[in-house]
């Protein structure tokens, strides 16, 4: 599950309970309606703070919940309901009206990475915990809506071969020269220290909310398509 806290203009949405953060359907469920308070509360200079518990950020999809199904068929149904499921997470993130930090205290896999990639700012731990996508060694296909928000998000072709054909696990170090990672911190305790600082600094130029979604929307064109955004209209006082 997850937990939300407000300290000031800060929002804080943890990923709690189990280490791996498996993306089963309660887990998806409860981050949505998080998201969905989150937006509904925000006000001018709101910022959302992403982290989670324990040894793991996420290992991605709950592929073990899958697997338990009665019959092949059920376990691929759940497999497909799953990434549907991600898919308003995804666009719940990338719509949000405030800046996003995300604090990556361990491994972010396969649905895990969506996390991450769909912040505006990601900021890692040097000494524990990796990026990547397995699924080119699990044989599972990429869902159209992952390699999408991939593509736009991580600039460099090579680093983007690497991390999808090769699977290759991508360091915080390595994500910081690949452009994918912000900066770095020696632990989780500094990582989170970090975020706050950049979320209180952030904060302080009480930005429009829905102004700012709109031009992160602006920034993504593919991905909102994919996802389903739209752009609204808007003009601001002259």
């Amino acid at each position: 599950m997850c937990s939300l806290e407000k300290r000031g203009n800060l929002f804080f949405l943890t990923l709690t309970g189990d280490d791996q953060h498996r993306l089963g359907p309660p887990l998806i469920s409860s981050i949505l309606s998080t998201l969905s308070k989150i937006s509904s509360e925000s006000t001018p200079g709101s910022v959302l703070i992403t982290t989670a518990h324990g040894k793991y950020f996420s290992t991605g999809f709950d592929l073990s919940y899958a697997r338990s199904a009665s019959s092949p068929s059920e376990a691929v149904d759940r497999l497909k309901a799953m990434v549907k499921s991600l898919r308003p997470v995804a666009a719940a993130f990338m719509s949000l009206p405030m800046p996003t930090i995300i604090a990556v205290n361990g491994h972010a896999a396969a649905g895990g990475f969506m996390f991450p990639i769909c912040h505006d700012y990601i900021l890692m731990r040097r000494d524990h915990g990796v990026l990547f996508m397995p699924e080119v060694d699990l044989a599972l296909p990429l869902p159209d809506y992952f390699a999408t928000v991939m593509r736009e998000r991580i600039r460099s072709p090579a680093a983007l071969r690497d991390m999808m054909l090769r699977g290759v696990k991508v360091t915080a170090e390595e994500g910081v020269k690949m452009g994918i990672v912000d900066s770095v911190y020696d632990s989780t305790e500094r990582t989170m220290d970090a975020a706050v600082r950049l979320g209180e600094e952030l904060s302080r130029r009480k930005w429009n909310g829905e102004v700012y979604a709109e031009i992160r929307k602006s920034l993504y064109p593919e991905s909102c398509r994919i996802l389903g955004l739209t752009q609204k209209p808007l003009v601001s006082k002259i």
